[in-house]
């Protein structure tokens, strides 16, 4: 398994450890929000620290970029304050899959059209059984008899 994946297989091992750590923060305080802020200022510290053991050269770049680019953090508050809200009326595992749904779809759209200069790749019918194959399996795990 390259490199590249291993990672990813790791962050999306993190997205549910996030998703239930940060919701039982904000329901133990009462602030789903105040949790979210937390969870944000940890994460913008492990970022500097990364960024300062990688090398600030690229920070220097910055100001060049289109500002579309830095709505990604919008994007990132949204999920961390709905998911920290939700999950724990919803559960995290309902959350969950409903993020994952989301992703497959937005992330098959994002690569049909090579949207923000993904590499490109059509929409088959045979990726689009496999997102269906997925999103089954992922309901199929939620639907389950709980028991």
């Amino acid at each position: 398994m390259p490199h590249q994946a291993v990672i990813m297989l790791l962050a999306g091992i993190g997205i549910p450890l996030l998703a239930a750590l940060n919701a039982r923060l904000g329901a133990n305080i009462g602030s789903p929000a105040a949790a979210a802020v937390v969870l944000f200022v940890v994460a913008f510290a492990a970022a500097v620290l990364v960024t300062l053991i990688t090398g600030m050269g690229a920070v220097r770049a910055l100001p060049g970029q289109p500002w579309h680019l830095f709505t990604a953090g919008l994007f990132v508050a949204f999920y961390v304050l709905s998911i920290t809200w939700v999950a724990p009326t919803f559960g995290v595992g309902n959350a969950v899959f409903f993020v994952l749904l989301g992703q497959l779809v937005s992330a098959a759209a994002i690569d049909h059209f090579g949207l923000f200069g993904a590499q490109v790749t059509p929409v088959s019918l045979t990726r689009m059984l496999g997102i269906l194959a997925m999103a089954v399996g992922v309901a199929i795990t939620q639907l389950a008899p709980r028991g």
